[in-house]
């Protein structure tokens, strides 16, 4: 029942016979001679509204096998491409398929292309029928049957991207999941094989319905056309208003992945775009990237990221229109912590190409990018905004400060910037929890960007690096503030989970920081917020506060039981439930909203990204929470609290 696969990373596996742990460095080797294979184990049928999972029969599984395509993609599988897969064998693009996949590709390909020339044969025995497209600066030709052999090449890009043997099964969705789920090729140990004919999960037709809807979405008002250019020498920004979407250092190697399109894409398409298909892989060496696989060392690979972003934004910020700002996006997550902060290489290096262009940070957006799946998936704590820097160009006579009077304008600046994030104004709603440490970035760099240089009590110059520590000591200093609001009972709740989260801790340590509170165990526990007893004491979880509690007879109601009420209620009833909390306890939910906010945080830095994630929920079901229980008391309706 369990399989034979070892829990955690890695290729550990256990011996069917006899359980014994199999080491992953045999199982590569295995791979990497050609003796690893695949096993049909189960096939998934269309029921009445459900799966239904039956055992195959080896007719079924010899069905499998006896595919014999006549062409597979040969090119080699290089740089981020070739992280995982090709430590088990498989080194080329056509290893990422099984043989009835590839010749269920081809098929789709073939039909295409021959649809292609005959459609042409007919334009020209009736009528001709073209398109004027430009192709760098000049203007050509594109007939209707290659227009339509391109619009169905996307087609076939959906049917490649679903149709691999990287591709798993969706256990809760009971679904097909694509090769990129995220972005990189990685190894699965049990792969979907989708059924092109069905009318299910990964089937021809869906994806042909996928390119129409998209198609019908982004139709044109107008023609326009779109010029492609180095960004470190182009002259197309001149005069223009600039809002643009940078590499994210070394979070995403687009040319590496694309090949996995590219390769099939130049078989099928290099006679309709001959000039777009002139090499045999993406161009990849002037991707603006921190790409260790092109360098030889992390070092290098930082230094040809920030000299080339020099470069780019510097060209940008002389030609950008001066009455506008340039914006640009930017969703790279803080993902390093250390005593001293959290911060990131790819915020330090990109913020630092972007100072040295003399350009000044002016603000920052908050930009709702990213689907609510892919922000609330299995163990992540995934950005789900971008974060949008507003940039001008310095000041040419911009001051010179110390260390000390940046803290004082930082300390000035960010509590200000938080309130309006956290509460929301009547132009946005509040931030995300997810999202406050890299957004509160913008008004500490603001700060830090619009002088010439912040000098050290040495006399150097402050670094990047250093003032993005500063500016999250200054958010933790903003919540450190507003404990004085909090009652006893959530601070001596707070400070027992930095220290044990929801494990139990010893009785007696409880004890003592109670006392220093002004409380006691027992009367936290009267409180309803936590488990004592057998000499220790652990929080109570969300899903452990009782389903039917009264906020009006409650009579010791600390924020931290009312924030923890609103998220089982809003996770086991609706929004609605949470909303009658609101409409009970208007001031005290407000304040549970903040707590909200330093928990997600304090998770965050743990690395408890399950116990992070309900926090962040609430805060992003709030304005609809807020709204629904100002929607109950404007109709006067009948709560289920007893007034």
């Amino acid at each position: 029942k369990k399989g034979t696969k070892a829990a955690g990373k890695g290729s550990t596996f256990y011996c069917l016979l006899s359980g014994t742990p199999i080491d992953g460095k045999y199982i590569k080797a295995e791979g990497q001679a050609g003796r690893m294979g695949s096993k049909l184990m189960a096939i998934v049928c269309e029921g009445r509204s459900e799966r239904v999972y039956l055992s195959p029969e080896q007719v079924q599984e010899d069905l499998a096998f006896s595919a014999k395509p006549e062409w597979k993609p040969e090119q080699m599988l290089v740089g981020k491409s070739a992280d995982q897969v090709p430590l088990y064998g498989m080194r080329t693009y056509g290893d990422l398929f099984s043989d009835r996949q590839l010749l269920a590709l081809n098929t789709v390909y073939d039909l295409i292309d021959d649809l292609r020339i005959h459609k042409n044969d007919a334009e020209d025995s009736h009528v001709h029928t073209s398109s004027l497209i430009l192709r760098g600066n000049s203007v050509s030709e594109i007939t209707y049957s290659n227009a339509l052999a391109l619009y169905l090449n996307y087609v076939a890009d959906k049917c490649v991207d679903y149709w691999s043997c990287v591709c798993s099964w969706h256990i809760s969705g009971q679904k097909m999941r694509n090769t990129f789920g995220r972005q990189a090729i990685a190894m699965v140990w049990d792969y979907a094989e989708a059924n092109p004919f069905s009318g299910s999960t990964g089937n021809l037709i869906a994806m042909l319905d996928w390119v129409r809807k998209a198609i019908l979405t982004s139709c044109p008002l107008f023609a326009g056309y779109s010029l492609q250019s180095d960004a470190c020498n182009q002259s197309i920004s001149e005069n223009k208003v600039v809002s643009t979407d940078p590499p994210y250092y070394d979070n995403i190697m687009y040319a590496d992945l694309s090949d996995y399109f590219y390769v099939w894409q130049k078989r099928y398409l290099s006679t309709i775009f001959p000039d777009l298909f002139q090499t045999i892989a993406t161009p990849k060496n002037d991707e603006l990237v921190a790409s260790q696989y092109r360098h030889k060392s992390k070092k290098e690979a930082n230094d040809f990221f920030l000299n080339g972003m020099i470069k780019a934004m510097s060209n940008i910020s002389c030609q950008a229109h001066p009455s506008f700002p340039i914006t640009i996006y930017y969703a790279f997550k803080q993902s390093e912590t250390t005593d001293s902060g959290s911060f990131s290489t790819g915020w330090v290096t990109f913020l630092d190409a972007i100072i040295k262009s003399d350009m000044a940070l002016v603000g920052t957006w908050p930009m709702r990018t990213e689907l609510a799946n892919k922000v609330s998936g299995i163990g992540s704590n995934m950005l789900s905004s971008s974060i949008v820097l507003v940039c001008r160009k310095r000041d040419e006579a911009a001051q010179t400060i110390s260390r000390k009077d940046f803290l004082r304008e930082l300390n000035q600046e960010i509590p200000k910037a938080l309130d309006t994030m956290i509460n929301g104004s009547d132009t946005s709603s509040p931030i995300s929890p997810v999202d406050l440490a890299q957004a509160s970035i913008g008004p500490g760099m603001a700060v830090y960007s619009k002088y010439k240089a912040i000098l050290e009590a040495d006399g150097s110059p402050m670094s990047v690096h250093t003032a993005l520590i500063l500016i999250n000591k200054a958010l933790d200093e903003y919540f450190k503030e507003r404990e004085g609001d909090w009652d006893n009972d959530t601070r001596f709740c707070l400070q027992w989970f930095s220290e044990y989260g929801f494990k139990e801790g010893v009785y007696g340590d409880a004890e003592v920081l109670a006392k220093a509170k002004g409380l006691s165990v027992e009367g936290v526990r009267n409180s309803g917020v936590l488990l004592a007893g057998a000499g220790k004491v652990r929080l109570y979880r969300p899903a452990e506060y009782p389903a039917d509690w009264n906020p009006l007879k409650d009579s010791r109601t600390p924020v931290w039981e009312v924030l923890h009420q609103l998220i089982q209620a809003h996770q086991s009833s609706g929004e609605s439930a949470a909303a009658r909390i609101v409409s009970a306890l208007p001031q005290l939910s407000a304040t549970a909203r903040q707590l909200a906010f330093l928990l997600y945080t304090l998770c965050e830095r743990k690395g408890w990204a399950e116990d992070a994630r309900p926090y962040n929920d609430i805060v992003t079901a709030w304005l609809s929470i807020e709204k629904q229980a100002v929607k109950g008391e404007d109709k006067d309706e009948q709560t289920e609290f007893e007034f």
